[in-house]
């Protein structure tokens, strides 16, 4: 089992990766990718924020899954832009990601929703939902996939944290999203560009997205980079995004956001 101290070495590792001769690549989306590339062939690991007693910040870099690959790779990226890239800068801009608002109040206080989080991270200037600006139609969502499953959540087992998480799933529906339908993604994929944060909605119901990503472009189309849990590590995929999203009807389409 590896420690706290491997995390810390992987992040050093990481940052000696991406720079390269001449200093840190000068577009943003070309820095996300490198960071994100940097993660392949990391393990797959579902659940790996959960935690047995309280709710305090996880460091994991070593094991990833889909949100927390995203996740780790946008904070990264910013914090080598902005020339703040050591070991407690990175730890509280995770947590500000993370957390709504940056605070860390308990287990209802970490955005679980994605589209949640675009929402929180948007407010506080960190990143774009560039859906509308794409040809996204707007799309409206019930949230409730959490406590419907509380089973599957032991923090729930809290009448107040579960009573509060209900609250911020009102909150979430009350709100308007956009997506782009599976159909309009490849009329628009020329217009996403590397690095940026690619979600797939989903019909499941209570729950606003499935799978979530980078974006690289290849010879053959607009890809995805992404924790598989199928493949079991982090992989960029064989086939397009529009094809990944074909193989399943409950996959209704992308939202798309642009870190700033």
């Amino acid at each position: 089992m590896l420690s706290v101290s491997e995390d810390h070495e992987i992040f050093h590792a990481l940052i000696q990766a991406v720079q390269k001769p001449g200093g840190f690549p000068d577009n943003l989306g070309e820095l996300l990718l490198a960071v994100g590339t940097f993660f392949l062939g990391s393990p797959f690991a579902p659940r790996t924020l959960e935690q047995e007693e309280g709710e305090k910040l996880v460091v994991n870099l070593r094991q990833l899954d889909c949100f927390t690959l995203v996740e780790n790779t946008v904070v990264l990226a910013r914090l080598i832009r902005t020339g703040q890239a050591n070991w407690p800068a990175f730890k509280a801009a995770l947590q500000t990601s993370r957390y709504r608002q940056g605070c860390l109040d308990g287990y209802a206080a970490r955005l679980h929703y994605f589209s949640d989080w675009l929402y929180d991270n948007q407010s506080r200037g960190f990143l774009q939902d560039i859906t509308p600006a794409l040809g996204g139609i707007p799309w409206r969502k019930e949230f409730n996939f959490m406590t419907a499953h509380r089973d599957q959540h032991p923090a729930l087992a809290s009448p107040a944290t579960y009573r509060r998480l209900q609250q911020i799933e009102k909150i979430c529906s009350a709100r308007s999203y956009h997506h782009i339908p599976t159909t309009s993604v490849p009329a628009c994929s020329h217009k996403i560009k590397n690095g940026d944060l690619i979600a797939i909605t989903t019909s499941i119901a209570g729950l606003d997205v499935v799978h979530v990503g980078l974006a690289v472009h290849l010879r053959r189309g607009l890809h995805l980079l992404h924790a598989s849990q199928r493949a079991g590590k982090v992989v960029i995929s064989v086939e397009t995004i529009y094809r990944y999203l074909r193989h399943r009807k409950s996959r209704l389409g992308i939202m798309v956001a642009r870190v700033l």
